[in-house]
């Protein structure tokens, strides 16, 4: 008996500390939108300049991902995560001082370089750990980097309205770095270390199933960062006062922690995952179809929806990835290609959007453009049968 809890505890730990470093890696992205009609105040933005807040550190961190596995295995993987840490700390207590847009986004991309060291790694380091349990810990994972955004969205506002500083709002974030670090340096001797096979330095960029995974996760992730992106001025220029809009975005972000949890679960069951893929993409279709035709009537319904889709296609397209490959560090290697492309592909998705709300005057056509994407993706998820898996990637 104490075996097995001198096993566990240190499995406990190490999760904890998982978690509280993922919280970190939404917050500097997505306390920005419910606050923009403040920052737009102080700062000169136009819709299109204020999109490059989410679309520059979506893109560094798929430059990032590139050399983020390299990184660790030079570094390690504990102090690679440590660095990760004290960059998205340092770049977003920075805003404090910011007095230019140049400067709000340079805060952005640091934080976005940090957050990709940190998301290249772990899939291959939970892969390691928690080989039989795979989905669900990945789900945990994932869902606490949702957590993070919803903390973030739901509770900027508040701490602006007390404070009167929008600064302060973007800013104060930068204590969930501190307690991140705190609980992973304690951990360290718990940490595992990720088998060095000469594999981990594989490219993947001459495999059509690699590109596949990748191009389907960008695709699914540009729903995110522009719902993440826009969703709150949206709603604003609905009417709704930036505290209600932000709460709106964290019942959204709530709504894919509860999915990102349970989603997986479920999907555990069965390798095959194409029915659960198909359902996510049905609600993230039938919630953008009703934010744009009645954006006011059942107006919790719709991120209720969204939130969903997008919070369990998320890790399921990671998990997805995974299943093509045993070795956790070649799983790794793949995982961070396919971050790397499709975090690329999603980061101009809100500039898009801000370019058409700049030109037409709405976000709506916006939407129906993401609703056609997700219809392309149902046709995409046929491909990802199981069986077929050993062959396209050997």
């Amino acid at each position: 008996m104490e075996n097995v809890r001198a096993t566990t505890r240190p499995a406990v730990w190490l999760m904890l500390s998982v978690v509280l470093v993922a919280l970190n890696l939404r917050p500097s992205m997505a306390a920005v939108g419910p606050l923009l009609s403040a920052i737009r105040g102080d700062i000169a933005l136009s819709f299109s300049a204020a999109s490059l807040l989410t679309m520059l550190p979506v893109m560094a961190m798929g430059l990032a991902m590139f050399f983020g596995m390299r990184i660790s295995q030079r570094l390690g993987d504990q102090r690679t995560v440590v660095i990760s840490l004290l960059i998205i700390g340092l770049a977003t207590v920075s805003r404090l001082f910011l007095d230019s847009a140049a400067e709000l986004i340079l805060s952005a991309v640091l934080a976005g370089v940090g957050i990709a060291l940190i998301q290249s790694l772990m899939p291959a380091l939970i892969k390691s750990r928690f080989t039989h349990n795979v989905s669900l810990f990945m789900g945990l994972y994932v869902t606490s980097i949702m957590g993070g955004a919803a903390i973030a969205a739901s509770f900027g506002p508040l701490v602006m309205s007390r404070s009167g500083s929008w600064r302060l709002g973007l800013a104060i974030w930068a204590g969930l770095a501190v307690l991140a670090l705190l609980f992973w340096y304690a951990q360290r001797s718990a940490m595992p270390r990720l088998p060095a096979a000469a594999a981990g330095n594989e490219s993947f960029f001459g495999n059509r199933r690699a590109w596949l995974l990748a191009i389907f996760f960008g695709l699914g992730t540009a729903s995110y960062t522009c719902v993440l992106a826009w969703l709150a001025p949206y709603y604003v220029e609905q009417g709704w006062s930036e505290q209600n809009a932000g709460l709106l975005l964290g019942f959204l972000t709530a709504m894919e922690v509860v999915s990102g949890l349970i989603t997986p679960a479920i999907a555990n069951r069965s390798q095959d995952r194409r029915l659960v893929l198909s359902v996510l993409l049905l609600l993230i279709i039938a919630g953008f179809c009703g934010l744009i035709l009645s954006p006011q009537h059942l107006s919790l319904l719709w991120p209720c929806l969204l939130g969903l889709g997008i919070g369990g296609l998320f890790p399921m397209s990671l998990i997805v990835s995974l299943d093509h490959l045993e070795n956790p560090r070649r799983a790794g290697g793949l995982t961070a290609f396919v971050q790397g492309i499709g975090y690329l592909i999603a980061g101009l998705s809100p500039l898009l959007a801000g370019m058409i709300r700049d030109h037409l005057g709405s976000f709506e056509w916006a939407w129906w453009s993401l609703t056609a994407v997700m219809a392309l993706m149902l046709l995409m998820v046929l491909r990802f049968d199981p069986r077929h898996y050993a062959r396209h990637i050997h």
